[in-house]
């Protein structure tokens, strides 16, 4: 997928909260993955109400040949575990890593379009035990690659085959407003150092990710998080930080202001 320039979004702190998305893990998306050649479902992350699916995963993206394989490290409870350092084939800031998200705004055909919702994808740039968040709407909000709302996201529906999804390119704005109003399915895979300002491969540390659906109205849907643990010495958050760190995204939602 194409690389985007780092923007000036929202970098928000987390709150503490006591409720959680019923996450389940290790499980395929519907109905398939749709976007690249090649790429399998499987070993996603995810969160499904409300006729509204999303979901997370991160997977090897570089082996020691430089080529991508369906490698997803996934510990079984919302963790994924690689090697830090810079990829094999590849140069700095290239990590052996990337990241995965799937968005179904009518996985079971109760829900609506993708445009019926906004979304949070909220991105961890602190290596570190601590978190801090770079969040933005990947589907609504203006693409920092080009300036305008349009993405090359891999769009279709519950009967889009595997790797067929269609895309738009990230400047055609009137092909992908048409595409998010007529499809419920959208996927993309990103390199953490096309988002996070100064990604360092080579650090241990951990990376949480969030994705969150929400209504209209502001009320959330559906939402799911990951963890990517980097290197050896990478630090373990104690079971349910993940989980409360997670809910704590949805302060953030009501002081957040959506592009159309």
């Amino acid at each position: 997928m194409k690389k985007f320039t780092t923007a000036a979004l929202l970098v928000g702190s987390m709150m503490s909260a006591s409720a959680s998305a019923a996450l389940m893990f290790d499980q395929d998306v519907t109905n398939n993955v749709i976007m690249g050649t090649g790429i399998t479902n499987g070993a996603f992350t995810t969160d499904r109400a409300n006729g509204v699916e999303v979901g997370l995963r991160a997977k090897l993206r570089h082996n020691a040949a430089g080529a991508a394989e369906n490698t997803f490290n996934s510990n079984g409870d919302g963790t994924y575990s690689f090697a830090a350092g810079v990829a094999p084939t590849q140069a700095a800031p290239t990590g052996v890593w990337s990241f995965e998200w799937s968005i179904n705004s009518s996985y079971d055909g109760t829900g609506g379009a993708l445009n019926s919702l906004t979304y949070m994808l909220s991105l961890d740039t602190d290596p570190s035990a601590a978190v801090s968040f770079l969040t933005f709407d990947p589907i609504n909000d203006i693409n920092p690659g080009s300036g305008v709302v349009a993405w090359d996201h891999s769009i279709g529906d519950n009967t889009t085959a595997e790797s067929a999804g269609a895309e738009t390119t990230s400047v055609d704005t009137i092909g992908y407003g048409a595409a998010i109003s007529a499809n419920n399915l959208a996927q993309n895979s990103w390199k953490p150092h096309w988002f996070i300002p100064g990604f360092d491969p080579t650090l241990d540390g951990t990376y949480d990710f969030a994705l969150t659906a929400k209504n209209l109205n502001g009320a959330t849907v559906a939402s799911t998080s990951i963890q990517v643990i980097v290197g050896a010495g990478a630090t373990i958050p104690e079971p349910g930080t993940i989980a409360i760190l997670m809910t704590g995204l949805l302060g953030l939602a009501a002081r957040k202001k959506f592009a159309k």
